[in-house]
């Protein structure tokens, strides 16, 4: 039995489309001490996986020298927004690579969007 069958993922409308490469600002809520918060994780998207569970994404920073890497799923509804700062231009699928660069070399080309 398949899980695509049973459970009906919804994609999130407030996340756009993604492409590796790219510079994202996500807003995400996050629940501590009873309470909830929104929190932004800024990065490049190294990952875009499709699948029946509706997909997911995964972003990489560097924070205070160490790398820090978070994956959300498309049709997560605690993912409040994600706004596209910068189009990168890669020539990979998957950016795994940018983990062995240090912060300089880890820049990406700006791709030219028509708009």
């Amino acid at each position: 039995m398949d899980t695509s069958t049973i459970f009906e993922n919804k994609a999130n409308p407030n996340i756009p489309t993604l492409a590796p490469g790219d510079t994202v600002k996500v807003s995400a809520k996050i629940a501590e001490r009873g309470k909830e918060r929104t929190q932004v994780f800024q990065g490049v998207v190294i990952k875009v996986t499709r699948g029946a569970d509706g997909g997911r994404f995964t972003i990489r920073r560097v924070a205070r020298g160490i790398g820090v890497e978070h994956t959300f799923p498309f049709a997560s509804p605690l993912v409040e927004k994600v706004e596209v700062t910068r189009h990168g231009k890669v020539r990979r699928a998957k950016l795994y690579y940018m983990r062995g660069l240090s912060s300089k070399a880890a820049r990406t080309k700006e791709k030219k969007v028509k708009e």
